[in-house]
């Protein structure tokens, strides 16, 4: 193999940078040629690219977001795109196209190999920790951590004035990092897609624990973390509602996109650095059509489709407790 390829495509997630590093420096350590593809597969559709060498990554660890920028490619997924894709890549001679991005970045990689001879393989690389089969994403540790400072920043002045705050988190269809957040956080209560079947009843839930917890230890701060594109007319909706109902002043804090920046916490560097020598070293022994990662600190090659096929399912023990540390309160006499 004397020459391989990279883009970042989707969300840009902290640990992009570090993983792009890592493929450089494993495919120079086997004498392998690295391109790397701007904005996504627009880049690979308009062969904009740049050669990467180990001096294109040097103090590159510890940056967040991505150096060849990444997008979202609609038209990617016609035909013609793939087929012009794969003649883009045979005239540079890529012999295998290395794709660091979530679930539709992957379905795209997929989409090409029907109409390219070269290898692709996926590196999970997202921050909603939503692709399957694998332990966790690169980048998901750290929108943990900023969403966990923010929460407990929040919390000052949800106390200093007691407060009800709603905090929303990213995670789109998923409450991996709202979860985990409100576990870690302490936060009195967690909204997130795989635990909210009934939404008009968790509305009743939220204000009954609300009043119960007032009746425990008196006026007090009150945090609610909800994922995003939860509640139908948004968190502000939801805010109005329970002030309403509580009688307590409800305010919201919306991290957006904030939880994407920032430099990768040691995880996510440590986990980029793993899964971007492995695809390399998946990539000379021929593998195609498959995505790295991590189970149960083992690295491991899956079938791409693996990481769509099915649904992740949060952590059953982080839901228990949750759930039982919820539930104190609701028992609990003043």
């Amino acid at each position: 193999m004397r020459k391989i390829a990279v883009l970042t495509s989707g969300g840009d997630a902290p640990g992009m940078n570090a993983c792009i590093r890592s493929i450089v420096l494993t495919a120079e350590h086997f004498g392998i040629q690295v391109i790397g593809y701007k904005h996504g597969y627009n880049g690979l559709l308009e062969q904009e690219y740049l050669p990467l060498r180990p001096k294109n990554v040097l103090n590159l660890i510890q940056r967040g977001g991505t150096i060849l920028r990444s997008g979202r490619c609609l038209s990617f997924k016609q035909v013609d795109s793939a087929k012009l894709a794969a003649k883009n890549l045979e005239a540079l001679g890529i012999e295998a196209l290395l794709v660091i991005g979530g679930d539709g970045s992957f379905h795209g990689a997929c989409h090409l190999a029907d109409y390219w001879q070269g290898q692709v393989i996926g590196l999970p690389g997202t921050i909603d920790n939503d692709i399957s089969g694998i332990d966790a994403t690169i980048g998901y540790y750290t929108a943990i951590e900023t969403a966990l400072e923010s929460i407990d920043k929040v919390r000052d002045t949800a106390d200093a004035f007691e407060r009800i705050f709603l905090v929303e988190v990213m995670g789109r269809h998923a409450g991996f990092i709202g979860l985990s957040a409100a576990l870690a956080s302490a936060a009195d209560q967690v909204l997130v897609p795989e635990l909210c079947q009934d939404i008009h009843a968790e509305l009743d839930n939220i204000t009954q624990h609300v009043l119960a917890a007032h009746r425990q230890r008196g006026n007090s701060s009150y945090i609610i973390v909800t994922a995003e594109n939860l509640w139908p007319g948004g968190v502000t909706s939801l805010a109005q509602m329970l002030s309403e109902k509580t009688k307590v002043e409800c305010r919201v804090v919306i991290l957006g996109h904030v939880q994407r920046g920032g430099s990768p916490v040691s995880q996510d560097r440590l986990l980029a650095c793993k899964l971007g020598a492995f695809a390399v070293e998946r990539a000379l022994a021929g593998d195609n059509r498959i995505m790295v990662g991590e189970v149960n600190n083992q690295l491991v090659a899956l079938p791409i489709q693996v990481s769509w096929e099915s649904q992740k399912p949060l952590d059953p023990y982080l839901v228990k407790i949750q759930q039982e540390f919820f539930d104190i309160t609701r028992k609990l006499n003043p």
